[in-house]
């Protein structure tokens, strides 16, 4: 059974491990929901909508594979990005995310 995007959403600021080097906002894109993230060495928070100023990275995808990323640490591969299927402005980023949650028994 899928997790839902919103169970996810709010495990995000228990599940942050925070590091020195942990900074950025990040601009989400999933299915129709639209939320911003922003990192700290502190900690996290988790908004709804987009951010007042840019996003150090976007991502727009399916709720899907967002949980694929989130939950199992899967990344797009590159038929899903060339069929549109996720979409974003900073790779490495966006990679570098999964160093700082930890999502090990929500599946």
């Amino acid at each position: 059974m899928p997790l839902d995007l919103d169970r996810i959403l709010a495990a995000l600021p228990d599940r942050y491990r925070p590091a020195p080097d942990a900074a950025g906002r990040y601009y989400f894109s999933i299915g129709d929901h639209r939320f911003t993230l922003q990192l700290g060495p502190d900690g996290c928070t988790v908004t709804p909508g987009k951010p007042d100023t840019p996003a150090d990275c976007v991502l727009k995808t399916t709720p899907e594979l967002f949980e694929k990323m989130v939950l199992k640490g899967k990344m797009p591969g590159p038929l899903d990005i060339a069929r549109g299927k996720v979409k974003t402005n900073d790779p490495k980023k966006l990679m570098d995310l999964r160093k700082y949650f930890d999502f090990s028994g929500l599946a």
